[in-house]
C-alpha cells in the first residue's frame, strides 16, 4: 500500500512558504490506517517495547493503537498543566518556535523499554525532548518511529544516537 497516496498536501499552511502533510485522509480511511498502525506495531514488537510513549497530539492517534494491537500500555507525553499528577518537563525547540512537553514522573521505570511514536518528524525537537523525558525517568529508548519523514528538514540528524523508523518520506517544507 502506498500512504503517500493517502496524505494531503496543504500549501502555504499554517503559513507561506510551508508545506503541510495533512495525514487526516490516512486517519479516515480504516484499511490504510489499519496497515499503518501495522507497520508501526512489527517494528516495536522486534524492538521488544513494554511501553509506546507518544507526544500529543497526533502521536496519541498512532501510539495507542499500536500499543493496543502489542498489548503493552501507553504513555501520553503533554503539554504543561494537562496531567493531573506530579510531572517531570522538558523545553525543546520546534519548527516554529518553541514548547515544554510534561510526563507523569512515575509513567515509567528503569525497567520500561520504549518505542516512541509520532505522526510526523520535521526538525526533531519534539521527538528529542520526549526521548529525554522517557531517559530522565531511567527507561531505555529502543527507537522512534514516525509515519512521515520530512527529510529536508533533517530531524534524523538531531536523533542520530536512536535509531529511527518512518514509513514514508516527503521532500521540501
Amino acid at each position: 500500500m502506498n500512504l503517500k497516496d493517502y496524505i494531503e498536501s496543504i500549501v502555504d499552511y499554517p503559513k507561506k512558504g510551508i508545506i503541510f502533510r495533512d495525514i487526516t485522509p490516512l486517519l479516515q480511511d480504516g484499511d490504510a490506517f489499519k496497515y499503518t498502525i501495522e507497520k508501526l506495531a512489527e517494528f516495536a514488537k522486534s524492538k521488544g517495547a513494554t511501553k509506546i510513549v507518544g507526544p500529543e497530539a497526533r502521536g496519541f492517534m498512532f501510539g495507542c493503537p499500536v500499543a493496543a494491537k502489542l498489548g503493552i500500555g501507553f504513555v501520553p507525553i503533554r503539554k504543561p498543566g494537562k496531567l493531573p499528577r506530579k510531572t517531570i518537563d522538558e523545553s525543546y525547540n520546534l519548527e516554529y518556535g518553541s514548547n515544554t512537553l510534561c510526563c507523569h514522573e512515575d509513567a515509567l521505570t528503569k525497567n520500561d523499554k520504549v518505542v516512541i511514536i509520532d505522526d510526523l518528524l520535521a526538525t526533531g525537537g519534539t521527538a528529542l525532548a520526549t526521548a529525554h523525558l522517557c531517559e530522565k525517568l531511567g527507561a531505555e529508548v529502543l527507537g522512534l518511529e514516525f509515519v512521515i519523514d520530512l527529510i529536508d528538514l533533517k530531524g534524523r540528524e538531531i536523533l542520530k544516537d536512536y535509531e529511527v523508523n518512518t514509513l514514508i518520506e516527503f521532500e521540501g517544507e
